[in-house]
């Protein structure tokens, strides 16, 4: 499941990250990756566990955790801190998958079953830079407003594009979910949409309260806690 998040930060979020980010030092990308990612990445983040990198992490990361359709969808149990890169003049990440088990310091490693980028450039900020998805349905490339995010299966291959014009900043981490399954997540996530959808037309009914439970009923049977 892929699925678009508009509004995660707001613009005053994004202007005051951009301006920090805008005068800080990046470091080279690889440095986050193993031998194999890295004979695709040619870009720049900043230094993993670095006091800014933690404070606007914790930021991106609130926000997510208060947005409900992230929230919904991913059903997350566990938030890799968010890492922060810059693409410019031609840098891109070739097709890659994200390793399925990510270490992080001082707490246990989180498996990867989502993974998540937090767009700070607009697409008018840039030429190229779209991130690019490849599935089981095809291929589908992304370039949101500043502020939105998109999540999709950590277990898709996928790309960011060169960038020929201006500079492409976003924020990308991973989440563990409760629901390690896409396909049960993406059941969970229309069943749940459904229930308030009707809900707003007609109310708490017995029908209503019986849809209700039968959700909770997946989720408990499903999620691994």
């Amino acid at each position: 499941m892929m699925l678009h998040i508009p509004g995660v930060l707001t613009a005053d979020q994004v202007k005051s990250m951009r301006e920090r980010l805008d005068a800080t030092d990046w470091i080279d990308g690889r440095a986050s990756v193993g031998s194999q990612g890295a004979q695709v990445k040619r870009n720049r983040q900043l230094a993993e566990g670095s006091p800014l990198a933690l404070e606007l992490g914790q930021i991106v990361s609130a926000a997510l955790m208060a947005n409900p359709l992230f929230f919904s969808s991913v059903l997350p149990l566990r938030i890799l801190p968010p890492f922060f890169n810059s693409y410019a003049g031609g840098e891109h990440y070739g097709l890659h998958i994200d390793g399925a088990i990510r270490s992080q310091r001082g707490a246990s490693p989180v498996r990867s079953d989502v993974s998540c980028t937090v767009f700070l450039s607009d697409p008018d900020d840039y030429d190229g830079g779209e991130l690019t998805v490849v599935d089981t349905y095809g291929t589908h490339e992304v370039k949101l407003p500043a502020g939105d995010a998109i999540v999709y299966p950590s277990s898709s291959v996928h790309e960011v594009k060169p960038v020929t014009r201006g500079e492409r900043v976003a924020s990308f981490l991973w989440v563990q979910s409760m629901v390690r399954d896409d396909w049960k997540r993406a059941m969970l996530l229309e069943l749940d949409t459904n229930i308030q959808a009707l809900r707003a037309k007609h109310g708490d009914g017995a029908e209503m309260v019986a849809l209700t439970g039968h959700y909770h009923n997946l989720l408990r049977m499903w999620a691994e806690t």
